[in-house]
C-alpha cells in the first residue's frame, strides 16, 4: 500500500512540475520579471497539493513536499524557498495534529538550506541540489527517528521515505534541466537563424546591388547562382544564362583556357585571376577580369567556385591610350638622335653626288647603303609611333635587342655611352608582340642613359635560367636609386625625373605582365641599377 502511495505522489509531483515548463515552452522563452515570487507561489501550491494527498502512518503524514522545497532553493534561491516552505507548513498544520515536529523540522531545514545556499551560490544547480538533499537527509535522521522518536524501530520505513524524496528530487531535476537545455537549444537556434538571416540579407543586399558580376559554379560545372548584375552587364536574365553553355557565353579563343583554369581551381584548391570576354545579348564582346575563389565542402573537397568579375573595357581603353601616348613621347625624344643619324648619310650622299659623274661603282654602293640606313631608321620610327594591333608572333629576342640598341646608338654616342652585349648561346625564341617588347627595352635603356650624365657602359645580357624562361638584364653605371623608392617603381605617375610622367615603367610592367613575364629592380647609390626581365621561352609553350 505504501508503494502505491509513493507512486501516486511521485506521478502527481512530476505532472505538476512539468505543467509550467511545458506551458512556457509554448508561450514565451523570455525570462520573467518576478520569477522568484511566482516560482515560490507555484511551488507552494504544489506543496499544498502534495500535503493533501499525503499518506498516513500511525498518525503521521508523509509526502514529497520536501523534494519541491529542495528544487526551489537550488534553482530559485532562499526567497522563493521561504515562500514555498511557509505555504507547505501551513498546509501540513491544517491536516495534522503533530505540529511540533513539522515546525521544528521545517525551521531547521530552512535555516540549513539558507546557509548552504550562501556558500554554494557559485555552484551549478544540479550540484547544489545534491548538497541540499544530503543536508535534508541528515536533518531528517537527527530529528524524526532520534529526537522525536518516530518509528525508531523501523529504519526500513525511514530509508524508504528518504529514497522516496530523493527520487522526487531526481525526477524534478531531470525535468527542469531537460527544459532548460531545450530552451537553450531553441534560443541558440533562433539566435543563429536570426544571425544567418541578417547575414544573408546583407550579402543579398550587396550581391544584388553591386555592379560586379557574382557567380557560383558547382563541381558539376553548373552555375547555381548569378547576381542580377549579369542582366545589366550582358543583357540576359540570370535564368537564361544558367541554361547556356560556357562556349556560347565566353569568347571561343578563351573558352579552353577558362575551362582549364576552373579545372585547376577544383583540383588544386588555388585562387586564380583570369581575363576573358563575355558575349552581350546584342552580339558584341565585353572584357572582364574575374577573381575565382574555391569553397570547400564538409569533406574537404572543393564543392564550389565563387567568381567575382568586373568589366575592364574602359580600363583596357585607358591602358591602350597611355601605351600610345608613351610611344609618341619616345618618338619625340628620339627625334634629335634620329635627325643626327640621318644627317650623316645625307652629308655622305651630298659629297659623293659631286663625284658621281666619274661613274665609280664603289660610290654607287655607298650611296645605296646610306639610303638603306636612312630607310631603316625612318621605318623603325614609323613602326614605333603608329598604333599597332596586338598580334603575338614568334620572334628572336636577340634580334629585338639588337634592333633596339641600333636605334638608340646615335643618342648614346652623343652622350659618351657604349653598349656591351653579352648573349648566351641559343635562339631565345619567344611569343610576343615585337613592338611592345621593343618599347619596353627602349624605355629601360633610355632611363639608364639619362641616369649616366658622365657617360659609361650599359651592359645588356641574355641567358636561359633552365626553367623554360630567359632573363634579359640591363646594368648601367648611373647614379642609382635609393632602396625605399624601388618598391614603388612601376606605379602610375610615380617618377624620379624632374620632368617625367611616371607612365613609362608602368606601361613596361603592363606589357611584361601581358607576356606572362616579370620585372625586378636592384640598385645601389653611386654604383648603378640592374633591371632583370624574365620572359617565357617559346619551347615551354610548345611542350
Amino acid at each position: 500500500m505504501i508503494l502505491l502511495d509513493y507512486i501516486v505522489n511521485l506521478s502527481i509531483f512530476s505532472l505538476l512540475v512539468s505543467v509550467p515548463l511545458i506551458l512556457r515552452s509554448f508561450i514565451s522563452h523570455k525570462p520573467l520579471k518576478d520569477l522568484h515570487l511566482l516560482g515560490g507561489l507555484y511551488a507552494g501550491i504544489i506543496s499544498a497539493i502534495l500535503v493533501g494527498i499525503s499518506f498516513k502512518e500511525q498518525g503521521y503524514s508523509y509526502d514529497i513536499r520536501y523534494a519541491i522545497l529542495i528544487l526551489v532553493f537550488s534553482y530559485l534561491g532562499p526567497g522563493a524557498g521561504f515562500i514555498t516552505g511557509i505555504i507547505a507548513l501551513v498546509s501540513r498544520l491544517v491536516i495534522s495534529e503533530n505540529w511540533l515536529p513539522a515546525i521544528i523540522g521545517l525551521s531547521l531545514i530552512l535555516i540549513a538550506f539558507t546557509v548552504v545556499h550562501r556558500y554554494s551560490r557559485h555552484l551549478k544547480a544540479v550540484r547544489k541540489t545534491a548538497i541540499l538533499y544530503g543536508v535534508y537527509c541528515v536533518i531528517y535522521i537527527i530529528t524524526v527517528p532520534i529526537i522525536f522518536n518516530v518509528f525508531r524501530d523501523s529504519p526500513i520505513f525511514h530509508l524508504q521515505y528518504i529514497l522516496f524524496v530523493g527520487l522526487g528530487v531526481i525526477v524534478g531535476s531531470l525535468l527542469i534541466e531537460s527544459y532548460e537545455r531545450l530552451i537553450r537549444i531553441i534560443t541558440e537556434k533562433k539566435r543563429m537563424e536570426k544571425t544567418l538571416e541578417e547575414s544573408e540579407s546583407k550579402y543579398r543586399l550587396i550581391a544584388e546591388n553591386t555592379s560586379d558580376l557574382i557567380a557560383v559554379m558547382d563541381r558539376d560545372r553548373s552555375l547555381s547562382y548569378l547576381s542580377p548584375s549579369h542582366e545589366f552587364a550582358l543583357g540576359c536574365e540570370a535564368a537564361e544564362l544558367q541554361n547556356m553553355e560556357v562556349d556560347f557565353v565566353i569568347h571561343p579563343d578563351e573558352a579552353e583556357n577558362f575551362q582549364a583554369g576552373i579545372e585547376r581551381i577544383f583540383e588544386n584548391n588555388e585562387r586564380m585571376a583570369m581575363e576573358f570576354r563575355l558575349k552581350h545579348r546584342e552580339g558584341h564582346w565585353i572584357e572582364f577580369e574575374s577573381r575565382c575563389m574555391p569553397v570547400e565542402g564538409e569533406n574537404g573537397v572543393i564543392e564550389h567556385v565563387v567568381m567575382i568579375s568586373r568589366d575592364i573595357s574602359e580600363r583596357k581603353k585607358a591602358e591602350e591610350f597611355l601605351l600610345q601616348s608613351e610611344k609618341l613621347s619616345i618618338v619625340g625624344e628620339l627625334a634629335a638622335g634620329v635627325a643626327h643619324e640621318i644627317r650623316n648619310p645625307l652629308t655622305t650622299i651630298k659629297g659623293f653626288l659631286q663625284l658621281y659623274k666619274s661613274g665609280n661603282s664603289q660610290i654607287n654602293g655607298l650611296l645605296l647603303s646610306e639610303l638603306a640606313r636612312i630607310e631603316n631608321i625612318t621605318t623603325e620610327m614609323l613602326t614605333l609611333g603608329k598604333p599597332q594591333a596586338i598580334q603575338m608572333d614568334t620572334a628572336k629576342l636577340t634580334e629585338i635587342i639588337e634592333n633596339t640598341v641600333e636605334l638608340l646608338s646615335p643618342q648614346a654616342n652623343m652622350n659618351g655611352i657604349q653598349f656591351k652585349l653579352n648573349f648566351a648561346d641559343g635562339d631565345f625564341l619567344i611569343s610576343c608582340e615585337k613592338n611592345q617588347i621593343k618599347q619596353v627595352f627602349l624605355n629601360i635603356i633610355k632611363n639608364a642613359m639619362e641616369a649616366m650624365e658622365k657617360g659609361g657602359d650599359i651592359e645588356i645580357s641574355l641567358k636561359d635560367n633552365n626553367e623554360g624562361e630567359c632573363i634579359v638584364s640591363f646594368q648601367d653605371q648611373g647614379c642609382g636609386i635609393p632602396d625605399e623608392f624601388l618598391p614603388r617603381l612601376g606605379e602610375p605617375f610615380y617618377t624620379l625625373k624632374e620632368k617625367g610622367t611616371g607612365l613609362g615603367l608602368m606601361i613596361c610592367h603592363k606589357i611584361i605582365k601581358q607576356h606572362h613575364g616579370s620585372i625586378v629592380y636592384q640598385s645601389k647609390i653611386g654604383e648603378g641599377t640592374l633591371i632583370e626581365i624574365t620572359l617565357p621561352l617559346l619551347r615551354q609553350t610548345i611542350r
